[in-house]
């Protein structure tokens, strides 16, 4: 208020050059001739690739063979599982949602499809399914289904805080989807996020820094193979007395030489010719340049954890958590592929349920699964041996339905 008073009875020429006059702002005298660690360079600064799901994606599976095999890996494993439909008094052969997860469309069967969903969900922390089309038919079940990709969706969400829709955007054109009247479209799979409410967590998220050490580790190795697969020496230049550098055409010539003659895969082990007043000097590795290979390994360790892939199933050196292949094998079905499938095919049995269909259960067939073999031998033999359970508890501890009564 003070000011807008002076501004208004302030007159005359020295208030008109005192409005023109630019405000005055205090810089430092040293400012600059000081170099500040990469303030110029980015030398001594950290710097890590961005964080959004486009750069994630390709930095973390299509540019990082550990994190594209880990991602294969599992959702190739749970896309691979054996599904059964069952309820609480029957298993089915033929149902209406297992020949819908036969062919979900034309151009994708059960195991693509599954695939792509799982991938996404591995990659985003989201995924979503469409449904298009109702089978009358087939009491009200869509007539195809179509993963979409999560980078391209996002959460509409109502008054309330919760999604009212979702928008779908391609290029310049984006399709809302509706989920407030009638059976949803769109199944939206995500993975548990403590800071959102709206979308899931990926573990790329989580391994992103080991995926940054890891590609550094490879551009530096690659580095090493562009000279010579060993660090670079130096040239010193013993000049006569009160000659001591080289003259500019003489540098210049020396510098194309080396590029042309002596660096890159094609020319290791080349002699070198050196003319009079240069000497080669050559450098070797420091115990912390011999530390990278450590350090990516190490890397490639966190990337696979970050997954629930044993870092044996990957053939990444320097662990021995368990005691054999078979092992990590068996683990890695019972604590990551196992979950993953139970809880995204739950979630879709309720997802089909609501649109009209009869109330049943996709899950995981155990007993089809080789990895799990052993156990499930053993499983069987315990539950046979077991007098003292009935015939219907032991097909409950087995996961099978109930047996129909004869007529």
């Amino acid at each position: 208020m003070i000011l807008d008073f002076l501004r208004q009875t302030a007159s005359g020429p020295d208030a008109t050059a005192s409005a023109a006059r630019p405000t005055e702002s205090k810089a430092s005298a040293a400012g600059p001739v000081m170099a500040w660690p990469g303030a110029w360079t980015g030398a001594g600064r950290v710097a890590w690739s961005p964080r959004d799901t486009v750069s994630l994606t390709r930095n973390g599976f299509a540019g990082n063979p550990v994190g594209f095999r880990s991602v294969k890996m599992v959702a190739e494993a749970a896309a691979a599982l054996p599904l059964v439909l069952q309820d609480s008094c029957a298993r089915y052969a033929d149902h209406p949602i297992l020949s819908l997860m036969r062919r979900p469309n034309p151009a994708q069967g059960r195991a693509e499809l599954l695939e792509a969903l799982y991938g996404q969900l591995l990659l985003t922390g989201n995924a979503y399914l469409e449904a298009v089309g109702a089978d009358e038919a087939a009491g009200g079940l869509p007539q195809e289904l179509h993963v979409l990709r999560s980078d391209r969706m996002s959460v509409i969400p109502g008054p309330d805080g919760w999604p009212m829709g979702y928008e779908y955007a391609v290029g310049g054109s984006k399709h809302r989807f509706d989920t407030r009247s009638g059976p949803p479209v769109i199944c939206h799979f995500k993975s548990f996020h403590p800071q959102d409410d709206h979308y899931g967590l990926s573990p790329l998220q989580a391994a992103a820094q080991a995926v940054d050490v890891h590609n550094s580790a490879s551009r530096w190795s690659k580095a090493l193979l562009d000279n010579a697969a060993r660090p670079s020496g130096a040239i010193v230049y013993r000049g006569a007395e009160g000659h001591g550098s080289l003259s500019p055409d003489q540098y210049d010539r020396l510098v194309s030489e080396m590029e042309s003659h002596h660096q890159g895969a094609r020319n290791a082990g080349r002699p070198m010719l050196l003319e009079g007043g240069l000497d080669w000097k050559p450098m070797g590795f420091s115990p912390s340049d011999m530390e990278f290979q450590k350090t990516k390994e190490s890397a490639a360790r966190e990337i696979a954890l970050a997954y629930g892939v044993p870092p044996m199933l990957l053939g990444i050196p320097g662990d021995a958590t368990y005691a054999n292949y078979q092992e990590a094998n068996r683990a890695f079905y019972r604590q990551t592929v196992l979950p993953l499938a139970q809880r995204v095919t739950a979630s879709l049995s309720d997802w089909l349920t609501g649109f009209g269909a009869e109330v049943a259960r996709l899950c995981p067939d155990l007993d089809q699964v080789p990895a799990l073999a052993g156990e499930r031998d053993a499983l069987w033999a315990r539950v046979a041996g077991a007098e003292f359970l009935t015939r219907a508890e032991k097909r409950a501890l087995l996961g099978l339905p109930a047996e129909e009564e004869e007529a």
